[in-house]
């Protein structure tokens, strides 16, 4: 694939001078879902799909850009000069604003570059493709232009710095954090209130993990997130006039019942709910799949689904039809929606020799109940960003 992509780059912008080759994937998470921004635990890894670059330094301040995805779109450009957020500038505006970002934290970009990416994540998917565009950018940012003292963990930073402040998504750190920090065969339990990590090995001996696509398109910054962002934060301002906390993660279930009479409506209530249980669900998730309890694992899945469902509110017809069917399914270990939600993805872990009847028939009660079809990956557990050798 790498020689099709020079030679598709060579074809756009003609050649000559120096071609970088960089790789950032996407990434699932296995649960602990809308707890990165409420000082919770998450717990997802880096998959083998995400979106591969060639780039090439240019000696003047123009920036162009091109997606395989998107030939229709043509040459995108833009300019050093004029680094700001634009309608019309489209996909593109992810990697200008990871270029505004290096400008943001000490690191100037002096000139301008070409761009070609091709992409293997479905777009508006719930994987993460504009995280992982941004942290493609980041890393051919950092190798190209010889940028020093700029770790990994910086980079997540500075996509998630990106994402809330140029692109206008008020995101965690989970996802930039993941793609930036994947290792093979590893999940991340990741304390987004610290940043603490632990790498946990993914023993899935004789299972999958498959992930389905509603084919529901959503754009973050104009869905609920934001909205399902502050209604948490109200809860949060209200639980600590009568108790110490920094936020919602620092509760037990037993310290948020004892405390969410302080929480003035019901509608907050279940949000934040959702925020507390979720973030111990996923500790006690990551326990017992250390402790090989797939099983137990598969069923706390299938309860943040529940609590995303009726709590939080975030999964809708598509990845309801998805989830309640994976779950009458032979073979099926645990299923639940992965993702912003609002349409995306859900995540199943699947006995491999069920993988094909479970894709068969949940692909079929889908397309009845839906009206249109759903993808199915059965996918691998990668590593994160970096030069693509």
């Amino acid at each position: 694939m790498k020689q099709e992509l020079i030679q598709k780059f060579n074809e756009i912008y003609g050649e000559g001078g120096e071609l970088k080759t960089y790789f950032a994937p996407g990434r699932v998470n296995l649960i602990g879902e809308h707890t990165d921004y409420n000082g919770g635990h998450v717990f997802p890894c880096a998959l083998t799909i995400g979106t591969f670059g060639v780039f090439r330094k240019r000696t003047d301040r123009t920036m162009r850009f091109y997606s395989v995805n998107f030939p229709k779109a043509g040459v995108l450009t833009g300019s050093l000069d004029e680094l700001k957020p634009r309608k019309e500038a489209g996909w593109s505006n992810y990697p200008v604003g990871m270029v505004w970002t290096f400008g943001e934290k000490g690191h100037p970009i002096d000139t301008g570059f070409d761009m070609l990416i091709y992409g293997t994540i479905p777009d508006a998917s719930g994987l993460s493709s504009s995280s992982s565009v941004h942290m493609l950018t980041a890393v051919a940012l950092r190798d190209m232009y010889g940028v020093e003292g700029v770790s990994n963990i910086d980079i997540a930073l500075y996509g998630q710095f990106a994402e809330n402040n140029f692109n206008g998504v008020n995101c965690g750190i989970m996802d930039q954090f993941a793609i930036s920090m994947g290792k093979k065969d590893n999940a991340i339990y990741l304390d987004t209130s610290n940043l603490e990590y632990e790498y946990a090995p993914i023993k899935l001996d004789g299972m999958k993990i498959v992930i389905a696509c509603s084919n529901k398109k959503r754009g973050l910054g104009d869905s609920k997130y934001n909205e399902r962002r502050a209604e948490c934060e109200e809860a949060l301002a209200e639980l600590q006039k009568v108790v110490d906390i920094k936020a919602l993660g620092d509760l037990t279930e037993e310290e948020f019942e004892k405390y969410k009479s302080a929480i003035g409506s019901e509608v907050r209530m279940r949000r934040a709910r959702h925020a507390v249980y979720e973030n111990q669900r996923t500790k006690r998730a990551v326990e017992v799949l250390k402790a090989g309890d797939v099983a137990e694992f598969g069923r706390l899945m299938n309860a943040s689904h529940v609590s995303l469902r009726d709590d939080y509110e975030v999964t809708g017809k598509e990845l309801d039809t998805l989830v309640d069917t994976a779950w009458k399914q032979d073979g099926v270990i645990g299923s639940r929606m992965t993702g912003a939600g609002f349409g995306g993805c859900t995540v199943s872990i699947v006995k491999e020799d069920a993988v094909k009847s479970f894709i068969e028939n949940v692909g079929k009660i889908y397309e009845e109940k839906i009206g249109y079809k759903a993808d199915f990956y059965v996918v691998e557990i990668g590593d994160g960003a970096g030069i693509w050798e």
